[in-house]
């Protein structure tokens, strides 16, 4: 018997736990799994904000896919088109031409992207905060803008690179926020010409409240812990425009900003505009609570997909009712998932998933949090502890496990890390200063 192929198309969360309890539960007889992704390594993401503030080393925050897949074919590469009708799909790889790839079964797991709107400027000034590059690039930016600020006797410009905009106020934003501040406040006792009160950090939320993912009094508790550290919270607020970096916001304010971080919401990923499967009114593939893509009522066989790209329906809440885009369900989704795709080969029924939503926790730097974890609220270090306990024993691997208590254990002894390596966004920009273009004879 041939071996059937499943194709997992994307290495986030769900993709790289489902190809990796696929290849631990059947043998090589049985399947051949293939993950192809742009990146050769999956990124866990609820550490950027401490990989950005230096408390851990950001390669410790991202999971090498070829270490962890040993089992599986990895394909660096961009899924440009799946036909499901034909079953197959079209793969770019990093260099050469596109490859065909014919399956069994199809995860489609590609994640999500920043939603962004037509704000006038945030194309040309803004970043967002989901990528390990991203991270690096927040982290060298703020710490450079230090390096700008103490070196101008302008006080317009140093207030401008001293002020830093935050947009969004869900987990990503007031964790990157908190732990970016944090990590500037520590830095701030090598600059004798600054003082924290030269900083000014800016939160733009739209809604009336942060954190919703947690009660409205612990939402409560994150501002007055954010507003005890003088940043400037901006609830019910827009960001209108940000062209050459004045922002201009909904409450008529307006000032110049070097630092524009935006981080309010996620859509599924555009690669899903080249597939022929049915998607919601917001562009998530639909889903049973089986995890199998459906069309109407109609399962579309050999197709599966989870986490932020989907449209999972929660059986723990009411009717019409999905689950979050989050890591909590992702990893569950995933691994439910593989069981199912495992009975599905095999003969037997796909069990529905099913998962209580646990809680929540986030950090608000070092030795600061905020938790809520089935109904038990905690606040400050106990909560922080609860962070990095839980987030540490969700990260894929022991060898990440290790490297990232490493990173934390010497953070007691050693003086944060803050240096800056501004040259690893344009490396050749020194030596093509230094050598001169010469023409092919």
């Amino acid at each position: 018997m041939n071996p059937k192929r499943i194709l997992v198309v994307g290495a986030g969360h769900v993709g790289l736990y489902a190809a990796l309890r696929l290849s631990k539960r059947l043998g090589a007889r049985e399947a051949e799994v293939i993950v192809v992704d742009p990146q050769p390594h999956m990124t866990y993401q609820p550490f950027l904000p401490e990989a950005a503030a230096g408390s851990i080393s950001p390669r410790h925050s991202v999971v090498p896919l070829r270490r962890e897949l040993r089992r599986c074919t990895v394909v660096v590469g961009a899924v440009t088109q799946i036909d499901h009708a034909a079953k197959t799909a079209s793969v770019q790889p990093i260099v050469g031409p596109t490859r065909e790839i014919r399956y069994d079964q199809v995860i489609i797991a590609p994640g999500s992207v920043s939603r962004t709107l037509p704000i006038p400027g945030l194309h040309e000034c803004g970043i967002g905060f989901k990528t390990i590059g991203e991270a690096i690039y927040l982290r060298n930016h703020v710490l450079d803008r230090l390096d700008v600020a103490a070196a101008t006797q302008d006080s317009a410009l140093r207030r401008r690179a001293l002020t830093f905009v935050f947009v969004g106020g869900g987990y990503a934003g007031i964790e990157a926020l908190a732990e970016m501040e944090d990590m500037t406040r520590a830095a701030l006792r090598y600059y004798p010409e600054l003082s924290p009160d030269d900083m000014r950090w800016v939160l733009v939320e739209a809604t009336q409240r942060v954190l919703p993912e947690v009660d409205p009094d612990m939402g409560a508790y994150t501002v007055q812990q954010l507003l005890r550290r003088s940043m400037d919270i901006r609830l019910g607020t827009r960001l209108e425009s940000c062209v050459d970096g004045l922002v201009k916001l909904s409450d008529g304010d307006s000032f110049p900003a070097d630092t524009i971080v935006w981080t309010a919401g996620v859509k599924p990923s555009p690669m899903l505009d080249a597939t022929d499967f049915p998607r919601d009114e917001r562009g998530r593939i639909t889903c049973e609570p089986t995890l199998q893509v459906v069309a109407g009522d109609q399962v579309v066989a050999g197709a599966w997909s989870a986490g932020d790209c989907a449209a999972v329906p929660d059986l723990t809440k009411e009717p019409g009712s999905y689950c979050s885009p989050s890591a909590q369900h992702a990893v569950r989704q995933a691994n439910r998932m593989a069981d199912n795709i495992v009975n599905v080969l095999r003969g037997l029924e796909p069990v529905p998933y099913q998962h209580r939503h646990a809680g929540s926790v986030a950090s608000l730097g070092l030795y600061k949090g905020v938790a809520q974890v089935y109904g038990i609220k905690m606040k400050g270090l106990p909560a922080w502890f609860m962070h990095r306990t839980y987030h540490m024993s969700r990260i894929p691997s022991l060898n990440r496990k290790v490297r990232v208590v490493a990173d934390w254990t010497l953070a007691f002894f050693l003086k944060r890390e803050v240096v800056a390596l501004g040259q690893l966004h344009d490396p050749r920009e020194e030596f093509a200063e230094a050598s001169q273009p010469v023409s092919a004879r």
